[in-house]
C-alpha cells in the first residue's frame, strides 16, 4: 500500500470516527428513540439540552438555573414528577411545555 493510499484510508477512517461520535451524542439522537421527553425548567445553568426561545438556544447555554423556557431532556414518563427548589425557595415542577409567567 502506498504511502499516498495510507494517508487516505486513514483519513477516512477518523471522518468516519468523528461522524459517528457526533451523531451519537447529539440531542436529537435521543428525541428520536421515543424514550425520552423534553422537560422545561429544570436545567441548571449551562446543562441544558436546548430553549424554545430567548438566549439560549443552544445546548448548555443556559445563563441561570431552571430558565423558563430552557428545556433538557429527560426519561420519558418523568418530568411532571420533577420537583426543583428557586432561589426565593418557592418549588415548581418540570413542565412538558415552556413554562409560562
Amino acid at each position: 500500500m502506498s504511502h499516498r493510499t495510507l494517508s487516505f484510508a486513514v483519513a477516512a477512517t477518523l471522518a468516519t470516527a468523528v461522524s459517528t461520535a457526533a451523531l451519537l451524542s447529539s440531542p436529537a439522537q435521543a428525541q428520536t428513540s421515543g424514550d425520552k421527553e423534553r422537560c422545561y425548567g429544570i436545567s441548571m445553568a449551562g446543562k441544558n439540552d436546548c430553549a424554545s426561545t430567548g438566549n439560549n438556544s443552544c445546548a448548555g447555554t443556559a445563563k441561570m438555573d431552571f430558565e423558563k423556557a430552557a428545556w433538557k431532556y429527560v426519561a420519558k414518563g418523568t418530568c411532571a414528577g420533577m420537583q426543583v427548589q428557586l432561589k426565593d425557595g418557592s418549588k415548581r415542577m418540570g413542565s412538558l411545555e415552556p413554562v409560562k409567567g
